[in-house]
């Protein structure tokens, strides 16, 4: 079976995560996506820690995990920008692609000759996507920006973390995976438009917007009634009993905000009296009144094993979770059965291990899956085949520092 974005051509001129993320989705549904990379030292992913893949002997290769999490399906060409011959390649390229997504510093690529209004005179119908800290507009616009800056400027470092703890950050890249996901959104609805006779069209993604839009159901207790978010820890900001609790051998993510939920957790833990409390009896009220509200329940929860009091809660139907580490997730039953984890052939390191896309599409499969590519690993498969270049043409390419 064809994958959805089967015949489409992506031109990705993305580095770090937040353009990789998008150009491997759109990869992961069936587009032809081709990664722009400097030639020697590639995408600065490649040589970010702490994980790197291991070859057949055991021994650490120069693959960065974080690099292989987020470039997959896509083709390798190596391209030095600064050049002409560099600056022509790309041109022939986007001529050649439906759609560009770059991440480079505003004006970055105009210095080159190759912006949106530039590669639109060569080709009318080019999505364009544009992926920056703060966007292409305003007085912050010039401004470098990672991740972590957004997570704090955006509010969430802000609500992220213990009451009386600093603030913290998300443990993973998550403004940066947003916008690649945002991205890859408005691509779609773009080449939608496009495909409708609407041609081509331009695409600013910033961070700090994405970082914001993800704040919003916090950022509105501020908006609506002037109050200022306070971090929680794993408590939720508008149900209650809902946080991780501490077991007698472990900790257990308890999720019974919901009344019915509530009630069965009351009956688990032979706390019927609570059922009825004005205190508790809903939600609206044991919000106001958790704290009280967690510290009985903390008292009869630390009592009993984390599996027993899971199994229970299971069985009578309210939201239970464990909290795993990362060799606990990959060995659960579930994960297993949703084969979330596999490995795949890679050309230097032998096999390197993949995550599944969370799309499970019923025509269109997302089902196929190639390594992350070696640096320029295709440059002479994609100038040869698509644009035509002869071994001779790539040969002084290759000897000008070009390619």
């Amino acid at each position: 079976m064809s994958q959805s974005l089967a015949g489409l051509r992506v031109l990705e001129m993305g580095r770090i995560v937040s353009a990789p993320w998008c150009g491997q989705t759109l990869g992961d549904l069936g587009a032809d996506v081709i990664k722009i990379e400097r030639p020697g030292c590639g995408d600065d992913m490649r040589s970010y820690g702490p994980s790197y893949a291991v070859d057949a002997n055991g021994q650490q290769t120069a693959e960065s995990g974080h690099y292989i999490c987020s470039n997959r399906n896509k083709r390798s060409v190596t391209v030095d920008i600064s050049k002409p011959e560099g600056q022509d390649i790309i041109r022939r390229l986007a001529t050649e692609s439906d759609v560009l997504v770059e991440n480079y510093k505003v004006g970055d690529l105009a210095r080159y000759g190759l912006d949106y209004e530039t590669l639109r005179s060569l080709n009318p119908d080019l999505i364009y996507c544009s992926i920056t800290g703060f966007g292409q507009s305003g007085p912050y616009s010039k401004r470098p920006g990672y991740d972590a800056a957004f997570q704090g400027m955006s509010g969430m470092m802000a609500v992220t973390g213990e009451p009386d703890g600093g603030p913290q950050r998300v443990g993973v890249f998550i403004i940066d995976e947003m916008t690649g996901l945002y991205a890859t959104v408005a691509i779609l609805a773009a080449l939608r438009h496009r495909d409708a006779g609407g041609g081509g069209q331009y695409i600013d993604l910033a961070l700090l917007d994405v970082g914001i839009a993800a704040m919003a159901p916090r950022t509105i207790e501020w908006t609506l009634e002037g109050k200022i978010p306070e971090r929680l820890g794993t408590k939720s900001p508008g149900s209650a009993p809902a946080q991780v609790f501490q077991c007698a051998d472990g900790y257990l993510n308890i999720q019974a905000g919901a009344e019915e939920h509530y009630r069965k957790l009351c009956d688990a833990l032979g706390l019927e009296e609570l059922k009825e409390d004005p205190r508790f009896a809903v939600r609206k009220n044991r919000v106001i009144h958790q704290d009280l509200l967690v510290s009985i329940l903390q008292e009869e929860i630390k009592q009993r094993p984390a599996k027993e009091l899971s199994d229970d809660l299971v069985a009578r139907g309210v939201v239970v979770a464990p909290i795993y580490r990362a060799d606990e997730v990959v060995n659960d039953a579930q994960v297993i059965h949703r084969e979330l984890f596999f490995d795949v052939p890679h050309p230097t390191v032998g096999k390197v291990p993949l995550v599944a896309s969370p799309m499970r599409m019923s025509k269109t499969p997302v089902d196929k899956f190639v390594a992350p590519p070696t640096v320029g690993q295709h440059t002479q498969q994609v100038l040869g085949d698509m644009l035509g270049y002869t071994e001779t043409d790539i040969a002084r390419l290759r000897t000008s520092g070009a390619i």
